[in-house]
């Protein structure tokens, strides 16, 4: 937010539509999905970790090497505290198609149509599905989802963000080595904050954006 020097009418426009959103009375049947893609590199330590012991943290040595990386895509429901965290090799149109159909038919397979909001990656878009499927059922999975952009320069307004904030204090800030522990940290760490529900709550409105911002706005 803090870098932009100013404000256009598209910006305000996607902004006030997201904001809008979030406050709207939760509807099961129409969920706001909260989207965004993290990448994790493996880091493997060259000398021996001191173990973790009784008021002593687990002690890692300065040097390590890089040993490959995984993408972590984490979609959020906030408001009915249900999230998903799934670890891909790559991020490629493909990988996100596939992820959406994995949103559609597995975590919420109830919903009549899933509100999706993300960033303006050049991979997060329907054509990513009509050249990943064929077409029939392509266009299915396109009639039960609809895809909400983000301004540019503009990830704040994603509570996917603050979903994956989360997950790096409690999993994955940490140093990780390999794919299967990656996977293996990320399940726990998803399946105990469903459990609990833990939602998100957004307070920021359309008022507190033009009263912080609108200094900011052009056009």
């Amino acid at each position: 937010m803090w870098c932009i020097a100013e404000i256009d009418a598209e910006y305000r426009k996607r902004m006030y539509r997201i904001l809008k959103l979030y406050f709207e009375p939760y509807n099961p049947e129409y969920p706001i999905i909260c989207l965004d893609e993290k990448q994790k590199y493996f880091i493997q330590d060259l000398k021996t970790k001191i173990p973790m012991k009784p008021g002593s943290p687990e002690k890692y040595d300065y040097t390590y090497k890089v040993a490959g990386s995984a993408n972590i895509f984490v979609a959020v429901d906030p408001k009915a505290g249900e999230r998903d965290v799934t670890v891909t090799d790559r991020r490629t149109k493909k990988d996100f198609a596939l992820y959406i159909k994995h949103l559609v038919n597995n975590v919420f397979p109830r919903a009549k149509k899933l509100r999706i909001i993300m960033d303006n990656l050049n991979t997060h878009t329907y054509t990513a599905i009509l050249e990943t499927f064929e077409f029939e059922e392509a266009v299915e999975l396109i009639s039960k989802v609809t895809f909400i952009y983000t301004p540019k320069h503009a990830s704040w307004l994603n509570i996917a963000e603050i979903e994956i904030n989360v997950m790096d204090i409690m999993c994955t800030g940490r140093r990780i080595n390999d794919k299967h522990t990656l996977i293996k940290e990320t399940t726990a760490y998803q399946n105990e904050r469903n459990e609990k529900k833990c939602t998100i709550s957004w307070d920021f409105d359309k008022e507190d954006a033009d009263k912080k911002l609108s200094k900011h706005y052009v056009n």
